[in-house]
């Protein structure tokens, strides 16, 4: 390990440090949420945060890009809501001669940080405009590509199904998030230092601490970490045992399970990984590294066969199992 990656590692994880301070000044508790939306900015990935009304989701995304010199946009999400409404579209204009011509008008989804609240409560036609952009980071109207600034990232806020007024997300639109993250209720002393924060005369305000340079320099960072094959083969075989009547898969998957996680899914499990390693001083990623990263990374990648939802298994059941059962090392079979 040179002198100079070294050197990065401690800046990059000084920053993130400084970041994590400005958020913790509003946000109260909720720690492995901050740290898993933390990890998707530094990686280069999409965020999903799912919880009932009031847990503090938006705030959190708010918070976030007030400790940040990036661009922040909000896109509230509602069943009238429409794709034009979310990427833009071609207006016509005139200019001094009276001549008419089409002039593309940017939609909220030109930004760095995009909010998109509740997003599971557009229609899917809706919630598909984001695909292209969360993918290829474009956006492509009347046949023209026009390209999204760096860094880009989507935090989606989400109620649970069961409630009023929702719309399941379509699994394409679902897979390219890398994280869908659980946001539950506070804890006694969490509840009281929250109303103490917000009850009180002045509400604490983050300082602007990165910009998007940085973050974008960080993201590379992340990538240079080590791996080393038999935790990288460690990573695919969970993934596989998610396939159902595949070579790796386990009992609970081949019961309960209709798809599995696509490639998308490993992908997250090393990059989160590759994190993980760095803030903890290392430059190598470890066996836990991964197993860490699998519910938040995978839990949204399962879809459940009609046994599985009759019998009320969760996703989070099935990947805890396959933890237990995929061995670290590969047993190779003479």
């Amino acid at each position: 390990m040179t002198e100079d990656i070294v050197a990065r590692a401690e800046e990059c994880r000084a920053s993130i440090g400084r970041l994590r301070d400005e958020i913790g000044k509003v946000i109260v508790g909720h720690k492995e949420i901050v740290e898993g939306v933390i990890t998707c900015l530094f990686v280069g990935g999409h965020c999903l945060l799912e919880g009932v009304p009031g847990l503090g989701k938006t705030l959190l995304v708010r918070t976030l890009s007030q400790a940040l010199h990036l661009k922040f946009s909000r896109i509230q999400f509602t069943p009238d809501l429409m794709p034009a409404d979310v990427i833009g579209t071609n207006m016509v204009m005139e200019n001094e001669q009276g001549r008419r011509f089409f002039e593309f008008q940017y939609g909220p989804i030109f930004g760095n940080i995009i909010l998109a609240d509740e997003i599971n409560r557009a229609t899917p036609k809706t919630q598909s405009s984001l695909l292209e952009a969360m993918q290829e980071r474009s956006v492509t109207v009347g046949g023209v590509r026009h390209q999204l600034e760096l860094p880009f990232f989507v935090l989606a806020t989400q109620n649970p199904i069961e409630m009023e007024g929702t719309y399941p997300l379509p699994e394409a639109q679902l897979d390219r998030f890398m994280f869908k993250l659980m946001v539950k209720y506070s804890s006694r002393e969490e509840l009281l230092e929250i109303v103490d924060r917000t009850t009180a005369e002045t509400e604490p305000e983050p300082e602007k601490v990165l910009e998007g340079t940085q973050i974008v320099k960080w993201q590379k960072l992340v990538r240079q970490v080590i791996i080393a094959p038999h935790v990288k083969d460690y990573a695919a075989r969970v993934v596989l045992a998610t396939h159902p009547e595949g070579e790796y898969a386990v009992d609970i998957t081949n019961r309960y399970v209709r798809y599995g996680s696509s490639p998308r899914g490993a992908q997250a499990l090393i990059l989160a990984g590759k994190m993980r390693a760095l803030l903890a001083g290392r430059y190598n990623v470890s066996f836990d590294d991964v197993r860490e990263t699998v519910l938040p990374a995978l839990r949204h990648r399962l879809i459940l066969n009609f046994e599985g939802e009759a019998e009320g298994i969760i996703a989070d059941d099935i990947l805890t199992q396959i933890l237990d059962e995929v061995p670290r090392e590969s047993v190779k079979t003479s």
